[in-house]
């Protein structure tokens, strides 16, 4: 791959910016300054120093945010932080986007990538990648079997839909999990509303039989080994 291409990719610059860093020596390439930017580096393999940083080069990112209250998971918001805000270098330098949004006052598990296709099979409803969320609600729990069965709520377009049977767990009081397959607008507070529950809290505790790591407090970032990130697609009841 071109200097030029990799860095500008990784929004070092625009290639002239390279160009210009290259001409002024600021690119080392295996202990040489390399002055062409159209030379072209395997970053997998080659030792990369721009303006003295060493670069950091993935193909593919998989990463896992412990999200915070109030932060919204879309790349811009005029009146809430973003998760883009939590990223630290250099993991901001990539595309990552969001395997399945959380509402803004959701916390807990997050997951980012910049694989289009990993991201299409986490989200696609035709996998059934199931997501575990604890849930707080306002008054003790007595009856969830029509959760089990699937209820009538609103989608993201306002239109009645039926969800797929979830599976309600650890009931204790006003507080228990639960495992859904499907990822529509709100869609667990509008489950329990359904039956008669406002939810007072909620958190994604995990995706497929990937677990949020309990060390990671709220904004925390990780990158996810190849084995955790295959997790993803792994349901246990």
């Amino acid at each position: 791959m071109r200097i030029d291409k990799l860095l500008s990719s990784l929004h070092y610059g625009s290639r002239n910016d390279i160009k210009k860093m290259a001409k002024d020596g600021l690119i080392i390439i295996n202990d040489r300054k390399e002055k062409d930017a159209s030379m072209d580096v395997d970053p997998n393999n080659d030792t990369i120093i721009i303006n003295g940083e060493t670069l950091f080069y993935k193909e593919h990112l998989y990463v896992m945010m412990n999200k915070p209250v109030n932060v919204v998971s879309t790349a811009t918001d005029s009146y809430h932080a973003t998760y883009l805000d939590f990223l630290p270098e250099p993991y901001q330098r990539f595309d990552l986007q969001v395997c399945g949004r959380l509402d803004v006052d959701t916390t807990g598990l997050l997951l980012l990538t910049n694989d289009g296709d990993y991201l299409h099979k986490v989200i696609s409803p035709k996998k059934d990648v199931f997501k575990t969320y604890s849930v707080t609600l306002d008054k003790p729990i007595e009856n969830v079997e029509p959760l089990t069965k699937g209820v009538t709520i609103k989608d993201g377009q306002e239109r009645p839909y039926t969800t797929k049977p979830a599976i309600v767990y650890d009931m204790n009081g006003n507080f228990c999990r639960i495992k859904i397959s499907e990822g529509k607008f709100h869609q667990v507070k509008r489950m329990f509303e359904a039956i008669g529950y406002t939810v007072v809290q909620l958190k994604r505790e995990a995706i497929g039989s990937l677990n949020l790591d309990e060390s990671m407090i709220e904004g925390d970032v990780r990158l996810l080994s190849n084995e955790e990130k295959e997790l993803v697609f792994i349901h246990e009841d």
